[in-house]
């Protein structure tokens, strides 16, 4: 975002001009220069100060309309406030600390009044929650609507944890409860979203919570040997620790975190056991713990639920232990963008 000019917000009603919409998403945004952040907006780039002995850890991450989300259908401070937590969940599976982020907007010239200003909302709600400021970013008309954000957090240097430390016996954790954002894609899609009764299963599809918190936790006890977010589902994700950790899972279906799904909302594909598994947008974070260290994870810390739910094991794929005893491979369905889907 270049210079701004000293323009007066609107609010509501459309802007007349790029300069009006920065000054609007400056205004509702939190964005105030700090011994960090020496030059935020007002130039052509920001100018940021690691403080001593830090690292920082960068993540980008974009929502696009008819994509992650439909505008005419889910309230604009959701979308705002999810744009922003989903990227910073990369930070909290690092270990990080969230400071700052810069926000790449196009939208339509129709969308730049009351809808903005309530998605503005949502994002500066993201932002406080998570104790993070805007530091610069870009504007352009477009006929949908495109977020582009790029996250900054801070790290000790060499406590960041990465995907690829897990080994043989180490034990598998997940945060939270899973599937609850893909139960919550189930209401939307049954056009019950606008019903009473089904609201309180929005909250994990439309406000998500990183644990970021628990993720700081793990890396400054050293006690993650690996660790990632869970953005396209376990068997997907999981699959993905795997590979890059150059091992196998075996996870225990009597173990899974599961969410309750309502009677009126089962169907096929729609229950605990398949949404925990291929469910996909929790936003909980999946890592694993040397077995020396793994009865040192609490079952809860900061108000957040952690799980055991296998073992690390030598050679590759995901192997599935059912309650019956049986034992069974299990094949990545979570969330692909480019996977042919019948």
């Amino acid at each position: 975002m270049n210079a701004v000019a000293k323009t007066t917000v609107r609010k509501a009603s459309r802007v007349t001009g790029e300069e009006e919409l920065i000054a609007r998403i400056v205004a509702a945004l939190p964005s105030s220069p700090s011994a960090s952040l020496r030059t935020g907006i007002g130039d052509d780039a920001a100018v940021i100060r690691p403080a001593s002995g830090r690292e920082w850890v960068v993540s980008s991450d974009a929502l696009l309309e008819d994509v992650h989300f439909v505008a005419k259908s889910q309230p604009p401070e959701s979308i705002g406030y999810k744009a922003l937590a989903r990227a910073t969940s990369d930070l909290a599976a690092m270990g990080a600390t969230p400071r700052f982020f810069l926000l790449n907007l196009a939208l339509p010239r129709e969308r730049t009044g009351r809808w903005l200003d309530a998605c503005l909302r949502g994002m500066a709600r993201a932002a406080q929650r998570f104790g993070m400021k805007l530091a610069g970013g870009d504007t352009a008309r477009s006929q949908a609507i495109a977020f582009n954000l790029t996250v900054l957090g801070e790290v000790a240097r060499g406590e960041a944890v990465l995907r690829s430390g897990a080994r043989p016996g180490d034990r598998i954790f997940v945060t939270g409860k899973l599937g609850a954002a893909q139960l919550g894609l189930g209401v939307v899609l049954r056009g019950l979203a606008g019903q009473k009764r089904w609201q309180k299963l929005l909250a994990a599809l439309y406000y998500p919570e990183p644990p970021l918190a628990v993720g700081r936790w793990l890396a400054r006890r050293k006690f993650a040997s690996s660790m990632m977010d869970l953005s396209d589902g376990l068997s997907t994700d999981l699959a993905r620790l795997c590979a890059a950790s150059r091992v196998g899972a075996r996870i225990e279906a009597s173990r899974l975190p599961v969410v309750t799904v309502p009677r009126a909302l089962e169907a096929p594909g729609i229950t605990p056991f398949e949404l925990a598994l291929h469910g996909g947008e929790d936003y909980q974070l999946l890592f694993t713990v040397s077995a020396r260290l793994a009865a040192k994870i609490p079952e809860h810390r900061d108000g957040v639920r952690i799980t055991q739910i296998g073992e690390i094991v030598r050679g590759h794929g995901i192997e599935l232990l059912k309650e019956d005893g049986k034992r069974e491979r299990v094949a990545a369905r979570g969330w692909d963008h480019f996977a042919r889907r019948k």
